[in-house]
């Protein structure tokens, strides 16, 4: 037998070996590929949500895990839908735009309040973004933006994880019977990044609960959310922000 790059015991093929020789190298062969395989490759678990901290081992990352698909718009933002906030606000100058070089939806941040709204509806799912803000060239360094799930299709019903440096917490107006109700659930810790840096986001709609994970953390969660179906979007407030990776699965 002769040992691989890995450490673990491989036959050696031609004449070298017959008969019972062979026989034996093949079991001593798979015992100490077994033990090597134990010694090497530790094993290795990850909490599962919501429960906690998602611990990203041999266990690839959710965004590129089997069952997503990539929703970031084309250059012409075809699929998506810019709404003022409030809805009866006129809109401000355009300020979506698609990098294409770097398949990066940039928000200028210079054209008003509003949101840009995936067009197709979604009962269950995750959302997953990773943004950053841009650092501001003004007095102002209120840095604010926000990813909505849920929302009605004008925006008057919207659930959004706040992004801010102290965000990552829901909050927004709520049907709750016949009436519109405001809610704000904190964040259990702050995880935010410094702007310049990507923060990596996980929103999800699942029966009547919302949650939200940042940056490998459950933060935030709502329930009992009485909107059953809605649309995601992102928010424009002020602040210019890059947004990459728009990535969408559907949850039973």
């Amino acid at each position: 037998m002769r040992a691989n790059n890995n450490g673990i015991a491989t036959m050696i093929l031609g004449s070298e070996l017959n008969g019972p020789r062979k026989i034996l190298a093949g079991i001593l062969s798979l015992g100490l590929g077994a033990a090597a395989l134990a010694a090497d490759e530790p094993i290795k678990h990850h909490l599962a949500a919501p429960t906690g901290l998602r611990i990203l081992a041999q266990t690839p990352p959710p965004a590129e895990s089997a069952g997503w698909t990539g929703i970031t718009p084309s250059a012409d933002l075809q699929g998506w839908t810019r709404i003022a906030i409030p809805p009866t606000n006129p809109l401000g100058r355009a300020q979506w735009r698609l990098d294409a070089a770097r398949q990066v939806l940039v928000c200028d941040g210079d054209g008003g309040h509003d949101l840009l709204r995936f067009d197709r509806p979604l009962t269950n799912g995750t959302f997953h973004v990773e943004y950053r803000f841009l650092s501001a060239s003004g007095p102002n360094t209120n840095y604010n933006s926000g990813i909505f799930i849920r929302n009605s299709a004008d925006g008057t019903i919207w659930h959004q994880c706040q992004l801010a440096l102290d965000g990552g917490y829901l909050f927004g107006e709520t049907p709750v019977g016949d009436q519109l109700t405001s809610f704000k659930s904190p964040a259990s810790e702050q995880r935010m990044k410094p702007v310049g840096e990507w923060n990596t986001v996980e929103v999800s709609a699942q029966g009547r609960r919302l949650t939200v994970w940042l940056n490998g953390a459950e933060v935030s969660q709502f329930s009992p959310c009485e909107q059953p179906a809605g649309y995601i979007a992102l928010e424009a407030e002020g602040y210019a922000i890059e947004f990459r990776n728009l990535r969408l699965k559907p949850l039973p």
